[in-house]
């Protein structure tokens, strides 16, 4: 099958990239193709023909968007669509990924009383604009393409690019006080886990919106305890709330992804986030518990 990836020069890009490997695959990134340029991606996808067309490339920079709204519709709004409209022309399927930013992070409540994820015919309510532009692209890919799998996704880490793992390993390294916010909720997920993921939805047929993430919950302070106690970084680590941080983007307190539909569905369940984070330590070298502990 002939496959096109997108955003192939970023963390998620690097392992769907690998994840196709056995495919046909051709990986463009940003540099040799700019998502937001419409005659760009329609002579691309035009020229290459494939079936599948994997959409990595995204503005995920949160106080960024805040501070420049236009360039986050462009890239996470527009883009999407444009790729839709191309994959209409040449009969491909679309895969491209939203996030949990969708949600304004007030907990729906279950049938017990107690608070459960997000599932995906929950109604949205973004804070900020880097939510609302993935709200825009969802609904343009909606409209345009029927053979589309809208991938809702969080908290995302890989063993390449920048990232909250990568960052939580450099600041251990670096031995100084370390404070993570303790007030936000979410779905930790690794990108080799999202990228095998992918590829069980993209052949399965099962279009729609569906949400992969590891499963389990954590706050941010809970991720960057595991990440510094798995790789023996042994650093002065404490809890702060939101409200400490001077940050353009307001984020959501709860946003814990329902995993429900992709289980039913045999796409998931994705590993536990605990699990997949150690993966994610061996790949960089950094568990502790008798491999390298030097982060890279």
């Amino acid at each position: 099958m002939k496959v096109l990836i997108t955003g192939a020069g970023g963390q998620l890009g690097l392992d769907l990239v690998d994840a196709f490997a056995d495919h046909d695959t051709v990986g463009l990134t940003h540099a040799q193709l700019d998502v937001t340029d419409e005659a760009a991606v329609a002579e691309a996808v035009g020229a290459l023909g494939p079936r599948l067309v994997i959409n990595a490339a995204a503005g995920t920079d949160v106080d960024g968007c805040e501070t420049d709204p236009d360039a986050a519709h462009r890239v996470n709004a527009l883009a999407p669509w444009w790729l839709a409209r191309a994959c209409e022309r040449v009969g491909a399927t679309f895969v491209t990924f939203s996030t949990d930013y969708v949600f304004a992070g007030d907990p729906p409540i279950g049938s017990g009383g107690e608070r459960r994820g997000f599932t995906e015919n929950d109604p949205v309510g973004p804070l900020s604009a880097y939510g609302r532009a993935k709200v825009a692209g969802e609904q343009l890919v909606r409209e345009t393409l029927a053979e589309h799998h809208i991938v809702r996704t969080a908290w995302v880490s890989g063993a390449r690019g920048r990232n909250f793992v990568r960052t939580m390993l450099r600041l251990g390294e670096e031995g100084g006080p370390v404070r993570v916010v303790d007030d936000q909720t979410g779905s930790p997920t690794m990108t080799r886990d999202l990228a095998a993921a992918v590829r069980r939805l993209a052949v399965s047929g099962r279009y729609g919106t569906i949400n992969l993430v590891n499963e389990g919950t954590a706050t941010w302070f809970d991720l960057a305890r595991a990440v510094l106690e798995r790789s023996g970084r042994a650093v002065d680590l404490a809890p702060q709330p939101s409200s400490a941080i001077d940050r353009p983007a307001p984020r959501p307190a709860w946003s814990v992804l329902d995993t429900t539909h992709a289980r039913a569905l045999g796409i998931g369940p994705l590993p536990a986030w605990e699990e997949g984070l150690d993966r994610l330590l061996d790949e960089l070298g950094a568990r502790a518990d008798g491999r390298s502990s030097r982060s890279r």
